[in-house]
């Protein structure tokens, strides 16, 4: 065995470190054909990476408070004097708080006594403390709009839909005198239909607490996700004294493009439309065949998933990577997550999707809370740590060996700061060998990928 000098406590010496590697150069027999032969590489080869930008459309720019007044204006009328629940989720959703904040102003003026429910059934660790936390990292607090939340995880069972599923409701939406949900609209993370996430799902799941959370996943995998949401949703409706839904729908810059008020009796049939129109709005990769995706950050308030299945092409429930026959899109077949937001407080549901993370990640994981949303939603396989290294520079080294590519120089490697901020990227030069991949916009020139002492990357420019 060759023996070579150790690197200084520290100090990480790239192109130093002797490694056992196939010789991608070889050498040329009599008839031309490349013979690789095993022998000493000096340096692990990464592919230069490029800043680029995808070109997508403007959204006219929205008065938040305006639009939220005006949609409620044109449904809810003659409540002076009631209780009106508003239900509150735990995503990451632009303008949150001010939607919120309108919302409750404008029912104030109209003489009623507001207050905030969390709809985000087993989030926050399935406790109260950690529902009203989860809030308030999104400027929801009972000071902020001088108005109580209440977030008792009490429920009641209030009926069965046709198919004998027993449906939940929290016991401080029932005691309203009226609800509003606020919820965004967009393509859901564990199944396809014509319904995804919106105000259906958050009186299903997210009303339902925890006990109708988990009996909603339960029942979804026998009846299937969508007719369950619809026909518990129908029970919920009837139930509650539901005022109307007021649907957000965001743009590919993951900013507020629509603000809809729905009575209750268009639920169904207006957040259908809304789901198609929030699918052809959503952001997603400039590319289909990847072979290294790294992601600087995931976590609950970027996707119920931490990453979303949509845009990196793999389910909640296991998936492949590097076999042939593909019915997913995108394909890509190596994934490295680097870190977890601060917002998703040590919940990592979804990091079972990567196939490599940092050791910085895996110790900032809250088992608990993350064992509670796999269990809850039965996706056990999102809550498996994968392979995890100390530096962002071994766990690159060591994925790109996994392709089994015989130059890396080829490897078509991308680079984003997470699923929802698609419109800057970082993108291998391979990428554009055929052209300027899908109307991309250059905004930079080819480098290396660019290392700090401590072996990780360097911020991604955005």
């Amino acid at each position: 065995m060759t023996k070579h000098k150790k690197a200084k406590a520290g100090k990480i010496l790239v192109g130093v470190e002797i490694k056992i590697r196939i010789n991608s150069v070889g050498r040329l027999d009599e008839g031309g054909r490349k013979h690789h032969t095993i022998g000493l590489m000096s340096s692990p080869v990464f592919p230069e990476m490029r800043l680029v930008r995808q070109k997508f459309p403007k959204s006219v720019p929205l008065d938040i408070e305006h639009e939220v007044q005006a949609q409620l204006g044109g449904i809810v009328c003659e409540i002076k004097g009631t209780k009106v629940a508003v239900a509150v989720g735990s995503r990451g959703i632009s303008n949150l708080s001010r939607i919120v904040g309108s919302t409750i102003e404008f029912l104030k003026t109209k003489g009623a006594e507001p207050y905030i429910i969390p709809a985000m059934g087993s989030h926050g660790g399935a406790t109260p403390e950690g529902q009203i936390s989860l809030l308030a990292e999104y400027g929801v607090t009972e000071k902020a709009f001088g108005v109580p939340i209440a977030a008792s995880m009490e429920v009641e069972c209030i009926g069965k839909t046709e198919d004998g599923v027993d449906v939940f409701c929290s016991n401080e939406a029932l005691r309203a005198d009226g609800v509003v949900v606020i919820n965004r609209v967009k393509p859901h993370t564990d199944f396809r239909g014509t319904l995804g996430s919106g105000i259906l799902k958050m009186l299903v799941i997210g009303l339902g607490k925890r006990a109708g959370a988990a009996n909603f996943h339960i029942l979804a995998s026998r009846f299937g996700y969508e007719h369950v949401i619809r026909t518990s949703s129908r029970v919920t409706s009837r139930r509650l004294k539901l005022l109307c839904g007021l649907a957000l729908l965001e743009d590919q810059r993951h900013d507020t493009a629509r603000i809809v008020a729905i009575p209750p009796d268009d639920l169904e049939a207006r957040e259908t439309e809304l789901f198609h129109e929030s699918s052809r709005l959503m952001p997603k990769l400039p590319f289909d065949e990847i072979d290294l995706l790294i992601i600087d950050q995931m976590g609950k308030n970027i996707s119920g998933a931490g990453m979303d299945p949509n845009v990196i092409g793999r389910g909640v429930h296991g998936y492949t990577s590097m076999l042939s026959d593909r019915s997913t899109s995108p394909v890509v077949r190596r994934i490295f997550v680097r870190g977890l937001t601060p917002e998703t407080h040590g919940n990592a549901i979804g990091i079972g999707s990567a196939d490599f993370t940092s050791d910085r990640l895996v110790a900032g994981i809250d088992h608990r809370v993350t064992a509670i949303n796999a269990l809850t939603a039965l996706t056990v396989q999102s809550g498996k740590v994968p392979i995890h290294f100390a530096t962002d520079w071994e766990a690159i080294d060591r994925a790109l060996d996994t392709l089994a590519l015989q130059d890396r120089n080829v490897a078509k490697v991308m680079r984003i700061r997470d699923t929802l901020s698609l419109e800057t990227l970082e993108i291998s030069e391979n990428f554009l060998k055929s052209g300027n991949g899908n109307g991309l916009e250059l905004v930079g020139a080819p480098a290396p990928m660019s290392f700090g002492a401590d072996g990780n990357l360097e911020p991604l420019q955005c």
